[in-house]
This record gives C-alpha cells, structure tokens and sequence, in this order.
C-alpha cells in the first residue's frame, strides 16, 4: 500500500469514506451567499482573514450559480465529476433565510450534486431555517442528497472563545446542534483548532471528547495560524505564545484521533495557507503527501488508529 492507503486504514477519511459511498471521487464547490460573518461587527475573530480561505474563482457579486459554474470548471481540471455544495464562506446562516434556502435548493437539484455542507456559526442556527430547509427539500424529493451543518466551535472552552474573540460559547454550539439533531436528515460536523493559545493536550483532548459526546457525524481539525493583517498577528509580536511545528502537530493529531469513532468523517486534518500570508508557524513548505508520511510513522510506530480508545470500544 502506497502511503495515503496506510493513512486511510487508519482514519475514516472524507476521500476515502466518499469513494466508497458515492463509487467515485467526490469533490467540494466553495461556495459563498455574499454576506460577512456578523462577527467582523465586533471586532472579528482575531484569527481570522478572509483571505487565506478563498477560493481563487470566487468573485464578489457572482451569484451562487456563477459561482458553480466557475468551481464545476475548477472541479473538472481535478478529474472529479461529482461534489458537495460547500457554503464555507462567512456565515452562512447570516444571510435572509428565504435566500439561503434557494441557493441551496439551487444546487442540491444538480444532477451532479451529492449533497450540501454548510457551514455556520453555533450562534446563527435558527430553528425555523432548519424546519423551512427541511420542508422544502422534502417537497423537491431533493431527500437523497446529504445537508451536514459544520459548525465552528474551535474549543470548547469559554475562556479561550473570549481570548478569540468569538463572541459565541460551548453552550451556543449545545444548543445549535440540538436543533439540528431535530431533523435526522441532516447531519452534525464541528470545525476545530489545534494548538490554540495556552491550551495544553488535556484540553484539546477535553473539546474533542466533549464535541464526541454530542454526537458529531463528521469534524475538521486545523492547526492554528497566525495570518498576516489579524489581530492575533499583533498579539503574537507583542507576546509570542507557543506555535507547533509540524511534527509537533502530527504527535498531538494522532494522540487526538484516537478519541474520535470509526464512524466520524475526518474533512481536513491540517490547515493550508498560502505561505506570503503566513506568519508562524512555518513548516518549510511541507506538502500533503509529506505531512501524510509524518502522521503516518507516528501512527504505525504507535499503533494508533481512530477510535482506539472510544469509551465502548470502537477499536
């Protein structure tokens, strides 16, 4: 088995575990309602650039169906020929509710569409957008194609929220996903940071068991970086914390990943960002395959695998 085979026989993986449901590669269209995250009003999350998560061919102003055109197109130099409709940008649920529901009823009826991710903020989950979205692809017979609601939490704990200025809490991501887990039809995934400030492996160990006993159908975890032009870039240059390089990172993913059931889709296990926006930490420009083969050697040289050590015995 080549590396990236020995990776996934360890993890359940988005790549692998699409292929296997869907028959074929599935890929993910990025796509964005036009609206900031209502959080730039307060200052912002003092992580966050708008920049370093964009998309090359997303364009101010075009509407979500110029927006799939254009990533169909992107899609296709990748040889992929099916997707996920991914509402990553901002704040999804920001938006007027009657709009959302039409721009992801637009794309869920392509024939090439297996399904829709959106992804929100815990504090902008409003039951009646969930009930409407809910009606509608029911009555569109749209109800074989998968809705997962990501939600950005990143800790749980409060104290680190307020340092990141999220303006949201623990219980906010609580709440939200007990909306959401009203409607069997749509599933529940968490966005997480690795290695925030003053966060020991405890308490990253601590979220990850707590977002588990929610009951997450699927999670993506990033490293934290620091981004040029965010207020955490000013914090760092006044008072360095501790950043991991990647070796670092991969023992504290692997530790983690142990954590987390068999049956939990892993979207992304690190961050990647475009290295001029790049502050720290810098990994000298490791690529995917080369981080692979690190968490790779730390899983098999430990005999770690997702779920090893799930209270009820995942392994």
């Amino acid at each position: 088995m080549d590396i990236n085979e020995r990776v996934q026989a360890r993890l359940n993986l988005f790549s692998c575990y699409y292929k296997a449901k869907y028959g074929k590669p599935i890929g993910k269209i990025a796509l964005s309602v036009g609206v900031a995250c209502p959080n730039r009003q307060s200052g912002g999350c003092v992580y966050c650039s708008a920049a370093s998560f964009t998309p090359f061919y997303l364009e101010e102003g075009d509407s979500v169906r110029e927006q799939l055109v254009k990533g169909k197109k992107d899609l296709n130099t990748r040889k992929f020929k099916r997707y996920l409709g991914y509402f990553q940008q901002e704040t999804t649920t920001a938006a007027p509710e009657k709009g959302v529901v039409e721009d992801c009823l637009l794309v869920l009826s392509d024939p090439e569409c297996v399904g829709l991710i959106i992804s929100t903020r815990p504090d902008y989950v409003e039951y009646s957008f969930l009930h409407e979205l809910y009606r509608r692809v029911s009555m569109q017979a749209l109800g074989d194609k998968e809705i997962l609601f990501e939600l950005g939490l990143q800790t749980s704990h409060n104290r680190t929220l307020q340092f990141l200025n999220r303006n949201h809490t623990y219980e906010d991501f609580v709440g939200a996903s007990e909306k959401i887990k009203q409607f069997p039809a749509f599933q529940l995934g968490v966005h997480l940071i690795l290695g925030l400030p003053h966060e020991s492996l405890a308490e990253m160990r601590a979220t990850l068991e707590l977002v588990v006993g929610v009951g997450v159908d699927a999670v993506k975890f990033h490293h934290l970086q620091i981004i040029r032009n965010t207020a955490l870039e000013k914090i760092y240059s006044e008072s360095p914390f501790k950043v991991y390089s990647a070796y670092e990172y991969m023992e504290i993913l692997a530790d983690l990943i142990t954590y987390l059931p068999k049956s939990t889709v892993i979207h992304r296990l690190w961050s990647s960002s475009d290295r001029d926006l790049l502050v720290a930490p810098d990994w000298g420009g490791l690529g995917a395959h080369q981080l692979s083969g690190m968490l790779l050697a730390i899983l098999e040289e430990n005999d770690l695998r997702q779920g090893k050590r799930c209270l009820g015995g995942e392994e």
